[in-house]
């Protein structure tokens, strides 16, 4: 295994870690890693095997849910400019969306998947090709009775969270989340990153090898959950589309939508460097101040009941969701308590831990991940970890 790229001194182990995970890995992959404002870890291996090339620095790779992270950040971007009170009603920005008992879903609830909307409801008729429709999935949302009082945390909003994040944002602003993603935080820090891919970027995308992905009806069922409660019905509707979703994302038309759920096309330098300016200075661009990613990084998830579907389900440990954020859990670990970040389907993962002054972007293009233990490709994170620690 032929690992291009630098560590400093001291990240060599990094470089040995990622070097022995990515051996058994098909595809291609990329890591980044910023340590106080500066790159210690510039990282890329593998293959693009569609297009038959090597996967290089300069290769991109549709990140899946780290998109989410991206999302998250602008809200938070918002509501530090005073133009988005995160715990207000969805509706305050958004007026059709109190329709149906929602009139008290606020932001906050969207952001940590405490909505009750995790999917389209199925008398909605949405399918993937919809997904590229943004009025269509919105009407459908504004539409849409919650499925559990909001607040609660039953189910991961995988698609929803992009149109339901996205048409707030594109309420206060007046564009949609993609351009104000490009024009103040992929043009400010100079980032190989879009939410809806330009045609001409469209050459340089490494697609994504498919796998086959963990039968989650089979999961609840084994668990003891009644999937023919009604509830349930509708969670494993959306995520029996979610397969069906990933492929859509894999095509041209499915990059070049904006779907910020989980179509973000970036590097893993961007996704890092995108991190770091969240925890420190990065080119003369910060993107978050202290207090305002304290406030998105307040766990709002954590020791949750499960609802009466799930509740032979055991509360899952960590931090769970902030404003957006996944903040630590047996899977997706980061660097432990104090991290803030997002994975995404088939093992991409970007993070940042403030009080280390960690940032990293991981970037691959097999989707060998399971999203029900943790990649062995992340095993770059414990020489991480540890290095971190030190000081």
């Amino acid at each position: 295994m032929t690992v291009y790229g630098t560590t400093t001194k001291s990240f060599e182990p990094v470089r040995e870690a990622f070097a022995n995970a990515q051996a058994n890995d098909p595809g291609g992959a990329q890591l980044c890693i910023y340590r106080h404002g500066e790159v210690v870890v510039d990282l890329w291996t593998g293959r693009d095997i569609a297009n038959q090339r090597p996967y290089t620095e300069d290769t991109l790779t549709v990140l899946m849910s780290c998109t989410k992270g991206a999302v998250a950040i602008c809200a938070s971007m918002l509501a530090e400019r005073g133009l988005l009170d995160l715990e207000a009603p969805v509706a305050k920005y958004w007026p059709e969306f109190a329709a149906n008992g929602k009139a008290h879903v606020t932001v906050a609830h969207c952001l940590s998947h405490t909505a009750g909307l995790p999917t389209f409801p199925i008398a909605s008729g949405i399918k993937t090709p919809d997904f590229v429709d943004w009025d269509k999935c919105t009407r459908a949302l504004a539409d849409a009775t919650p499925l559990w009082k909001p607040g609660a945390h039953a189910s991961y909003h995988a698609i929803t969270y992009g149109f339901l994040v996205g048409e707030v944002i594109r309420r206060i602003v007046g564009k949609s989340v993609g351009t104000f993603f490009a024009d103040e935080i992929a043009k400010p820090l100079g980032l190989d990153f879009w939410i809806g891919l330009p045609d001409a970027q469209q050459s340089r995308v490494a697609p994504h090898i498919p796998q086959r992905g963990a039968d989650f009806r089979a999961l609840m069922a084994g668990a003891g959950v009644n999937v023919d409660d009604p509830i349930m019905i509708e969670i494993l509707a959306g995520f029996d589309a979610i397969p069906e979703a990933v492929d859509f994302f894999n095509s041209p038309a499915g990059r070049a939508a904006e779907l910020p759920a989980g179509n973000g096309v970036a590097n893993a330098r961007s996704l890092a460097k995108m991190y770091a300016a969240c925890i420190g200075k990065i080119d003369g661009v910060r993107l978050l101040n202290e207090g305002t990613l304290a406030r998105a990084m307040r766990p709002r998830t954590k020791d949750l009941p499960p609802l009466p579907p799930l509740a032979r389900l055991p509360v899952p440990p960590g931090e769970g969701f902030g404003l957006g954020f996944t903040l630590g859990n047996p899977i997706t670990q980061m660097l432990g308590p104090g991290s803030f970040g997002h994975d995404g389907a088939g093992g991409r993962l970007g993070f940042a831990h403030p009080e280390s002054g960690v940032a990293a972007g991981y970037a691959c293009n097999s989707m060998l991940w399971d999203n029900f233990t943790p990649d062995p490709r992340w095993s770059w994170v414990i020489p991480l970890r540890e290095i971190a620690a030190t000081g």
